[in-house]
């Protein structure tokens, strides 16, 4: 995916730009593109080797409201009950402020990534919401990979220099207090780059033994789905000149990740939404497989196994590509027969082509009175050949993070703004209240990756 990207060599770093971009997730390279369009000399700071953070591991797809691609599959959307629903699902606890920008911004992200050749022409669905909102390619690809991709081309073709094995120790500060740089670790030395700017775009705290001790010890002995970079720098960072970090202890965990190997892997939320089911270790359905993350991760952790198993058919694969990667990866169980299938996962036959059959009629009924699914029902489990994932959760995503406003600026402990410091993506708390939906993490970055962007070139035309 991003390997193909040819980063910038590290004697090409000058000592002064108009913005710098500390990530090269789908958040960073965002920003960097939007600031760059504005018309601003930027740089993208990555520390790892590999570019795109934990954007490359996404793969349901990116939320969005009242879009021409809904309409094209025939789904009449607002972003009222956009908000409302993601409102609801966040606990009530969102910023208010950002969800409105975020909802009523979603729709034009859609059509700047199309803008630069980057189609989100299929639609899925994921839990909590009530309308297929979740856009991704046609190809039905997993979106994070697409996205670093297609942004990693774009920042390509517009001379856009992205740096890897640059890790950023210390913001830089004038003595007015305003943020004018970095000090970055390179090839065994300091060095300091100056900018008039300096935007975060860093992600989240999920891989952090550390932060976890500290706001969620809870969670400690969880895996985690989240690329082994994800250690909160950005937080640090901007502790260091005095930002403030809300809402820490709201860690999501995302109730489908199979784990059964030394590496972790989240099965998408797509597959669900498509119309697959969750069974326990008796072949029995036992939660609203399309409830929010929060509530179908409990119902699993819950069962004596604290794990489950996800059953889908061919046709709802055909559906989800990254499958077969999962399939690849040696991740999915088959079966001729839904009976075969139960064989090979030690159920009882008779049980497991019980609960598939009363899927199916809930599906043929669209009334799925066990457990009031309403979404992800346009397809049964019928068509051979069947297939199996053991899953259980895994902490995914951090909800809690630096306090922005929706102008992306970083606020200190005063509700001040922080001069030349922006932040946006998962690095900044706020937006998601105590439950992330899925599809709207990729939809962060792109809105506020374009936000942050915006900002900065405004602020830079006013100085």
């Amino acid at each position: 995916m991003a390997s193909e990207f040819q980063t910038t060599p590290h004697d090409q770093i000058k000592a002064t730009y108009d913005a710098v971009i500390v990530g090269s997730g789908g958040t960073g390279l965002t920003a960097a593109i939007q600031a760059h369009e504005s018309g601003l000399d930027v740089a993208v700071f990555e520390k790892n080797v590999e570019l795109g953070g934990n954007t490359n591991r996404a793969s349901s797809g990116m939320n969005a409201a009242e879009t021409n691609v809904q309409l094209h599959h025939g789904v009449i959307d607002n972003v009222a009950d956009f908000y409302r629903e993601t409102y609801k699902d966040g606990g009530k606890l969102n910023d208010k402020d950002m969800l409105g920008y975020f909802v009523y911004h979603s729709a034009p992200a859609i059509s700047w990534l199309a803008d630069h050749g980057i189609k989100l022409d299929d639609i899925t669905v994921t839990g909590g919401m009530s309308k297929k909102r979740t856009h991704r390619p046609a190809s039905m690809a997993p979106i994070g990979g697409f996205l670093v991709k297609s942004l990693l081309n774009v920042a390509a073709q517009q001379n856009i220099p992205v740096f890897n094995e640059t890790k950023v120790d210390q913001l830089l500060q004038d003595a007015t207090g305003r943020v004018n740089g970095i000090k970055l670790s390179l090839d065994g030395h300091s060095q300091e780059v100056k900018a008039k700017a300096v935007i975060l775009a860093t992600g989240g705290f999920g891989a952090s033994k550390a932060y976890m001790k500290r706001y969620r010890p809870d969670l400690i002995d969880y895996k985690t789905t989240n690329q082994p970079g994800a250690t909160g720098d950005g937080l640090e960072l901007a502790e260091g000149v005095g930002a403030e970090l809300m809402q820490m202890d709201l860690i999501q965990v995302h109730p489908t990740v199979q784990q059964d190997n030394p590496h972790v892997y989240l099965i998408g939320e797509a597959v669900r939404g498509e119309g697959a089911i969750l069974v326990n270790a008796q072949g029995q359905r036992f939660v609203n497989e399309l409830n929010t993350r929060k509530i179908v991760s409990n119902a699993i952790t819950a069962l004596p196994e604290q794990s489950a198993y996800l059953i889908f058919d061919q046709g709802i694969r055909d559906r989800v590509k990254a499958i077969e990667f999962y399939d690849k990866t040696g991740l999915v169980e088959h079966g001729d027969t839904i009976e075969a299938l139960a064989q090979t996962l030690k159920m009882d036959p008779t049980v497991l082509k019980q609960t598939v059959s009363d899927w199916n009629q809930a599906v043929q009924d669209q009334n799925d009175e066990q457990f009031g699914r309403t979404t992800g029902m346009e397809r049964d489990i019928s068509q051979p050949g069947f297939f199996a994932i053991h899953i259980a959760p895994a902490i995914h995503y951090t909800m809690g993070g630096l306090h922005i406003d929706s102008k992306t600026h970083v606020l200190d402990g005063n509700g001040d703004v922080i001069e030349g410091l922006y932040a946006a993506g998962e690095v900044a708390g706020g937006l998601h209240g105590n439950n992330r939906v899925g599809g709207n993490s990729i939809a962060e970055t792109i809105i506020f990756g374009r936000q942050a962007g915006l900002q900065v070139a405004l602020w830079n035309s006013q100085k």
